[in-house]
Formats: C-alpha cells, sequence, structure tokens
C-alpha cells in the first residue's frame, strides 16, 4: 500500500527545476532519470548551507574543519541505512566509475593468470570494462553471462559452468539501465560465493528505484551515485571490511591508510556530501518507521508504488502501437520504469529532438553505455534506442503528453 505521507504535488514542489520554464515560457518534462534525475531541494538546502557557513578540509581544531568531519561521518551513516551496511565501509568518489577502476587497481594482487572474471552483457560498461582492465593486467579470463535475446534478461541456464573454481570476480548490474530489468543477483552472488569469489553489484539504477540490502544480496562491493536519486554528482562505494582492509590502493603517502578513507584519494567534495544527506532525506521523509532504515524502506515502498502506475500505463500504450519496437521483459520479471524503444521508419535522435523541439520533453537517445546489448542487438544504424525512465516527480499527465507527441511523430511519417 502507498504511503499517505506520498502526494505527487508535495514531492514535484520540492524539485525546483520543475518549475523552470524554457525561453517559449514552457516547464520542461523530465522523463530522462535514468541518466540523471533532478535535484530536491532538501540537497539544495543542505549544499548551500556547508557552503554559506564556511568550508573547510579535514581534521583541524577549528569549527568549519570540525564541522566537515561531522558532515562526513553523517553521510556515511546514512547510506549504510540506504544500503544496509557498516558506515565504515562506505567510501566517496568522484562518480561509479572512477571508483569501480580505483577498485580495480587495488584487486589485481588477488588475481593471477589462469584465474575467471564473470561480466554480463546486459550490463552499463562501468560494470564491465574496469573487469575487463583487470583481466589484461592480471591475465585472467573474462566470461560473459549472456542475454535472452527473447526475455531481454539473463541467461542463467549455464551458470554452473561460468561459475567454477576458476572465478574470482563476479560483477552484475542489480538492474538494467536499458530496459529496467532486474537482476537475479542474490542467486548469481550464491554461486559465486560458493567458491569464494568477490561479488561486485552496480546499484546505480537500482538504488532510485527499490530499496537495496547489500548484505541480503551478499555482494562484497556495490557502487551507486547519488545523482541517480535526487543528488549531486558524486560516486559511492560500499566494501565488505575485510576485504577492504586487503586493497592495496594507490594513495599518498600521508594519507590515512584505514577504511574507507584510504579509498578517497585527495580532498573530497564535501559540498555534495552535504546534498547527498539531504537527497537521502528527502526519501527517508517519504516514509514512516522506529528508526531511519524503516523509514527508507517504508519511502522506497511509496516510490515504487507511484512509479508503478506510471509504468504501467506508458508500457500498454508503448505495447499497442506497431509501429514501436519494445525491449522489455516480460510480466513476470521484476523491472524498474525504464523504456527502451525504437520506432520503425524514424532515426531515434531526430526523434528525441522533435520530443524536445515540439512538447519540450526531455528524452535520450543511443546505447547508454550499455554498449554491448547495442551489438547483440544492432541498433545503432538508426540511432540506439529511445529511452523513458521516471523519477518519483512524474505524473500520469505528463505521459500523456508524451502520447500525444509520439503519435503526432508518428502521423509525419505516414
Amino acid at each position: 500500500m502507498q504511503s499517505s505521507k506520498f502526494s505527487i504535488d508535495k514531492v514535484r514542489a520540492q524539485f525546483p527545476a520543475l518549475n523552470f520554464k524554457n525561453k517559449q515560457q514552457v516547464f520542461p518534462i523530465y522523463f530522462d532519470g535514468p541518466g540523471g534525475t533532478q535535484m530536491v531541494q532538501g540537497c539544495i538546502d543542505r549544499m548551500l548551507e556547508y557552503i554559506e557557513t564556511g568550508m573547510a578540509n579535514l581534521h583541524g581544531t577549528f569549527s568549519t574543519s570540525i564541522k566537515t568531519d561531522a558532515l562526513l561521518e553523517e553521510a556515511k551513516e546514512a547510506v549504510g541505512d540506504l544500503l544496509n551496511c557498516p558506515a565504515e565501509e562506505v567510501a566517496f568518489g568522484q562518480n561509479m566509475t572512477s571508483l569501480a577502476f580505483q577498485v580495480s587497481h587495488s584487486l589485481r594482487p588477488l588475481l593471477k593468470k589462469g584465474d575467471e572474471i564473470l561480466v554480463t552483457q546486459l550490463d552499463h560498461r562501468a560494470n564491465v570494462d574496469p573487469w575487463i582492465h583487470l583481466a589484461k593486467e592480471t591475465g585472467a579470463t573474462v566470461k560473459w553471462i549472456p542475454v535472452d535475446k527473447e526475455r531481454l534478461v539473463l541467461d542463467l541456464s549455464n551458470l554452473d559452468a561460468l561459475i567454477n573454481e576458476k572465478t574470482k570476480v563476479v560483477g552484475i548490474g542489480l538492474s538494467s539501465n536499458l530496459t529496467g530489468t532486474v537482476s537475479d543477483a542474490k542467486r548469481i552472488f550464491k554461486a559465486a560465493k560458493m567458491v569464494n569469489a568477490i561479488t561486485i553489484a552496480d546499484a546505480v539504477h537500482a538504488v532510485p528505484h527499490f530499496l537495496v540490502d547489500k548484505q541480503e544480496l551478499g555482494s562484497d562491493i556495490l557502487f551507486c551515485s547519488a545523482y541517480k536519486f535526487f543528488g549531486p554528482h558524486l560516486g559511492i562505494a560500499a566494501i565488505k571490511k575485510d576485504l577492504f582492509e586487503q586493497l592495496e590502493i594507490p594513495k599518498l603517502k600521508p594519507a590515512p591508510n584505514e577504511i574507507p578513507y584510504k579509498l578517497e584519494t585527495g580532498t573530497q567534495n564535501h559540498e555534495a556530501i552535504a546534498g547527498l544527506c539531504g537527497a537521502i532525506g528527502f526519501i527517508e521523509d517519504l516514509g514512516s518507521g522506529e528508526n531511519r532504515r524503516e523509514r527508507l524502506k517504508s519511502g522506497m515502498e511509496a516510490i515504487e508504488a507511484h512509479e508503478e502506475k506510471l509504468m504501467n500505463s506508458l508500457q500498454t500504450f508503448l505495447k499497442s502501437i506497431p509501429e514501436i519496437k519494445l525491449y522489455r521483459a516480460p510480466e513476470d520479471i521484476t523491472k524498474t520504469p525504464t523504456f527502451a524503444f525504437r520506432t520503425n521508419g524514424i532515426h531515434s535522435r531526430e526523434a528525441t529532438k522533435f520530443f524536445a523541439e515540439k512538447f519540450n520533453l526531455c528524452i535520450a537517445d543511443g546505447h547508454f553505455y550499455a554498449s554491448t546489448m547495442a551489438e547483440v542487438f544492432p541498433v545503432m544504424e538508426t540511432g540506439g534506442w529511445i529511452r523513458i525512465g521516471f523519477a518519483p516527480y512524474n505524473t500520469l499527465e505528463e505521459i500523456e503528453i508524451f502520447k500525444k507527441a509520439l503519435k503526432e511523430l508518428l502521423q509525419r511519417k505516414t
């Protein structure tokens, strides 16, 4: 049941960008959530508060430095509650991709020639290329979990052969940023743990849409990005303590060598970390419960309930149009409100340009760095996919505007 605290009008009022008109005095409609959501007011307020009341670097005796130290601890505690992991396992960085390459470099001593690394065809390349790079550096072999081209899910029929005693690293995306497919990472990680492999979860597209539980997943390493859930551009890594302590991370000699700080090379983006606290606070305020984890769970359930209504409306519409090729898993597969499709005879860039110029719809096109999928389904000759993704501030009324826009686009080509 959707929380009574969720009001779409109250949610939308917390996002200043939704009330900003363009030169034509038309309000934008943001359907580009998978590429990055708009920033919630609570995030902006926390960033400004940190900036306006004095900024400083860490570990000083004066007030602004003490404030910054406390801020980082506050943020790590908040992320720990969001992901269900200890705060000491949480580190911040430039973005998920940069953090993944840092971790990849640090895993080198744990692998050798003949070891195997498992990745998937469904994933964003940020959860593929760092591990391919690791394989090149160590002589390990890369193996792939294929995508089922009919069902748009990972094909796990050969999982017992793909994961074996040679498997040392397994990287899985929790949810596809292209199709929205939620993968059975828990099953895959369970098999990986049977052979003591390191399990890596890309939760960038998952965290905005459902509650992630790092411990329940069996994930040793988990990445996500604050700008995908109403916050600033900031990468987050959560690494299991015993593994984290083993990692030999390149750093400056005087820099801390204890976790999680040894991964946070150089001065961090403190104002963004302040904003992260505000973004997590937005989700928490949508829910109820005795503690922050309970409130975050309740808040995410409210978001899911709202997004499910949006998802059902658009899915039914797209499936009803013969000219649309929808890349969507079957009804029995859990999915986020993320839709990839193509229009017969219309280049994807031409379509998104029409949506933007005529209706002020923010809709993206391309391969979205899920480029392996663009090889499995050769789509780039016509510009790749058109992608629509929802956030909790989107409405059914906005979807009706898109429906009108798509019909008008298709009519122009007849």
